[in-house]
């Protein structure tokens, strides 16, 4: 398990949580002393200590997301990756890692709100961001792209 949930040397935060989420944090439920056992996931001790802080079985995706929340309180103390993407591949990744951010950012205890990162809904300034970090050759196009309806389309709809 620490090798599919280890945050690798250099890596941002929001990129360690997706990439945990695609290894399938979701699907394992943990007990507070079995979280513990992990060790250091996240190289920053306060975000370990808080990962087997809850006695209860929660799953590890859930444990990390309120975990990161508690180490960094203001969301503008977590950073996505900063640079320009380069191809659709990687402007999906980013996509995907902005809706993470918002996702640690989630009430835990409201289960109406989605707990996969492809299921939150794309907001105005996600948007924003999405296309001020696109190269100028996608930029232009994207700028003009509005949605029709009140209700905005989830992360999977726009990568889609």
């Amino acid at each position: 398990m620490r090798k599919d949930f280890s945050r690798l040397p250099g890596e941002h935060i929001i990129t360690w949580l997706l990439r945990c989420w695609d290894n399938g944090a979701s699907s394992l439920e943990l007990e507070g002393r079995e979280a513990k056992k992990l060790g250091s996931l996240s190289r920053e001790g306060g975000i370990d200590k808080a990962i087997g802080k809850k006695a209860q079985a929660l799953s590890l995706w859930r444990r990390l997301l309120s975990s990161v929340r508690e180490r960094y309180p203001f969301s503008e103390d977590v950073v996505c990756w900063p640079g320009k993407w380069t191809t659709m591949e990687r402007g999906i990744q980013y996509l995907r890692e902005l809706a993470v951010r918002e996702m640690v950012y989630y009430d835990p205890d409201n289960t109406q709100l989605p707990t996969d990162p492809d299921e939150v809904q794309c907001t105005r300034p996600m948007w924003r961001k999405f296309v001020l970090s696109a190269p100028s050759s996608y930029a232009n196009s994207l700028a003009v792209i509005d949605w029709k309806s009140e209700e905005a389309p989830t992360v999977d709809e726009v990568a889609g």
